[in-house]
């Protein structure tokens, strides 16, 4: 299982643009693309809290966050398609399907943009599963999208393995009980992880292939 947003894709840029876009829409000052990518990991609904949170140093109502909640899908509808894979990706899942491993996409984004973003940069047809942050009723850091993904394998939940980079998927592999990798390259909210918080830290995606083929 391997999760979406700076695991498999740089979407900061492009989440960033919407996020301004709303913003800018509600008379508020736009924020640095780095804060931006600071508030990725929980979902939109969490990252458009964030950003109104700072832009009107206050918690926002629910009032506000219906007007803002379309401003921002609105806007990233038309650019999440534009986001890159990280380097080396593909041949990273070229090389874990050779092997005879089955690949599930794990996300906490939202369906309507996982499908278009994933056929977009290509990845798509590596997955046998794609499971989205509306496809059950709870996300990371929830276990239910690994249980799940799970027994769409018909494998044990300890035998599988989740590769992320934020504490979110850490938190969701441990709540889950299977194994976990993270990768540093991500959005982990300023937080730096610890060896002994997970089962490898690894440098990309493709060095996972031979600690799970051991």
């Amino acid at each position: 299982m391997i999760d979406l947003d700076g695991t498999l894709v740089h979407t900061a840029p492009e989440i960033a643009q919407a996020a301004n876009h709303m913003l800018a829409a509600m008379g508020k000052p736009q924020l640095a693309a780095e804060q931006i990518q600071g508030f990725i990991g929980e979902g939109a609904q969490i990252l458009i809290k964030r950003c109104l949170n700072h832009a009107y140093k206050a918690e926002p109502t629910s009032e506000l966050l219906a007007k803002a909640q379309p401003l921002f899908f609105e806007a990233y509808a038309k650019v999440v398609a534009e986001s890159q894979p990280y380097p080396n990706v593909i041949e990273a899942l070229i090389a874990i399907k050779a092997a005879g491993f089955k690949l599930a996409c794990i996300t906490n984004k939202p369906e309507a943009f996982t499908l278009p973003l994933l056929k977009q940069s290509q990845l798509l047809p590596y997955f046998d599963v794609v499971v989205s942050g509306d496809t059950l009723k709870k996300k990371k850091p929830d276990p239910d999208q690994i249980i799940y993904i799970c027994e769409q394998f018909g494998i044990p939940v300890n035998e599988s393995l989740l590769i992320g980079d934020s504490k979110t998927d850490v938190e969701a592999a441990r709540n889950a009980g299977c194994y976990v990798f993270t990768v540093p390259y991500g959005y982990n909210q300023g937080y730096s992880m610890e060896i002994g918080a997970v089962d490898a830290l690894i440098d990309h995606i493709g060095d996972a292939v031979e600690l799970i083929a051991t």
